[in-house]
């Protein structure tokens, strides 16, 4: 499991870097795709996707059809104009969508559906955006970077430092092998990773800012929110009793397993952007 885990990472690694180098249309399309197979992922989860409804088009449920159209919707407004107006527009639009078919075929699906069916938009898909949102910014061909980093090297460090000296419990009924003394570990190795990050890569192309400060706070809030992000993905399978999201990813288990924490993280990264630098 360790090797195979180990190739899958790598491989996930140089994706990144085949996608996000060039960001544009290409970090978008490979965005899309992330996000419509995390929203599979979920409505299989909350048992709303085909298999589990009655039938609209092939294998797939009227709630999924109207999520693959909403997200390839608001992924057009998204790439071809970013208006922040357009966008809030367009969620609006999407919750409508819901609503409509909710009341003419009432009453075939129960309120909850429609709301989870929502939320499985919002959680995923829409956060997901703001990896190219954060790689359009000014910096953001260096910023993106920190998503991954806040989020993958808190990771590592919170497992190591909670094997090593991990004693008291973050939260012993969801997550029981956890510790706080890893997620301190966690926070304390994403600053150091962003601040070296900073001084390395950042200082020299804005000097008249303390760059290995402003990404060590950045790194240390996004690893703290990627934490949560990590432990709220894991609430939701306890919940629905599965022990992974897919199987897409060899080790790792689907895009919602492997990508739980940087979903909560990228929004974060986004908006301390555009605070901070």
């Amino acid at each position: 499991m360790f090797i195979t885990r180990t190739i899958s990472g790598a491989v996930l690694v140089a994706l990144a870097f085949a996608v996000i180098i060039p960001g544009g249309y290409v970090l978008a399309g490979a965005t899309l795709l992330l996000s419509l197979i995390a929203y599979r992922e979920l409505m299989k989860c909350c048992k709303l996707d085909g298999s589990n409804q009655k039938k609209a088009i092939g294998p797939f449920s009227d709630l999924e059809l109207i999520g693959y159209i909403s997200i390839l919707g608001y992924y057009a407004v998204l790439i071809f104009t970013a208006e922040r107006m357009l966008l809030i527009s367009a969620i609006v639009a999407i919750l409508i969508l819901f609503m409509a078919l909710y009341v003419f075929t009432f009453p075939k699906h129960d309120a909850k559906e429609i709301m989870m069916s929502f939320f499985c938009i919002a959680y995923a898909p829409l956060m997901l955006t703001f990896l190219y949102l954060t790689r359009e910014l000014p910096y953001g061909k260096h910023v993106v970077w920190m998503i991954f980093i806040s989020s993958w090297v808190c990771d590592t460090a919170a497992y190591c430092v909670g094997m090593l000296i991990g004693k008291h419990k973050l939260a012993p009924v969801l997550s029981p092998k956890k510790s706080i003394e890893g997620a301190i570990g966690g926070v304390v190795g994403s600053a150091l990773a962003g601040a070296a990050f900073g001084y390395f890569v950042m200082a020299g192309d804005v000097p008249e800012k303390n760059m290995t400060l402003m990404f060590a706070i950045i790194s240390a809030v996004g690893a703290v929110i990627s934490q949560i992000g990590d432990l709220a993905a894991s609430g939701i399978k306890r919940n629905q009793e599965i022990k992974d999201y897919g199987k897409l990813i060899p080790g790792h288990g689907g895009v919602m397993d492997r990508f739980d924490s940087v979903i909560f993280t990228a929004p974060m990264i986004y908006l301390l952007s555009l605070l901070l630098l």
